[in-house]
């Protein structure tokens, strides 16, 4: 079982990375965040992707799909911004991590799975 940190850590290890996050999406709080740029304020970032991860949980409640939400991909020119929900152990579902990877250098295949693992071994 890891902490927040070491999950951080472990997220910004993977290739590409430019920044990560934890965030509670319900209260928007941001439990955890390295990295980031000059022109990338993680903080706010998370914060924006509060609003994209509850209008994509209500599109999908009103499409009546009953299925969850795995990740959500967003493709910029030169970035990746990766949304994973996370499943808690406590039986909360209200947090995902969100990470920003550079185009060029990231895999995202091999993100998507590294940031599943982290998932998996994240004790919140």
């Amino acid at each position: 079982m890891a902490n927040i940190e070491t999950s951080l850590k472990e997220a910004m290890a993977i290739e590409g990375a430019i920044g990560v996050a934890l965030v509670d999406y319900t209260s928007g709080l941001t439990l955890g965040v390295i990295g980031g740029s000059p022109t990338m304020d993680m903080n706010v970032a998370a914060a924006g992707n509060t609003d994209v991860v509850r209008a994509k949980m209500r599109a999908v409640e009103m499409l009546g799909l009953g299925e969850d939400i795995e990740d959500i991909l967003i493709t910029l020119d030169s970035q990746y911004h990766l949304i994973r929900l996370i499943q808690t152990r406590k039986g909360g579902d209200a947090l995902f991590l969100y990470l920003a990877l550079s185009k060029s250098r990231a895999n995202l295949g091999l993100a998507r799975h590294q940031l599943r693992k982290i998932e998996a071994d994240l004790d919140v």
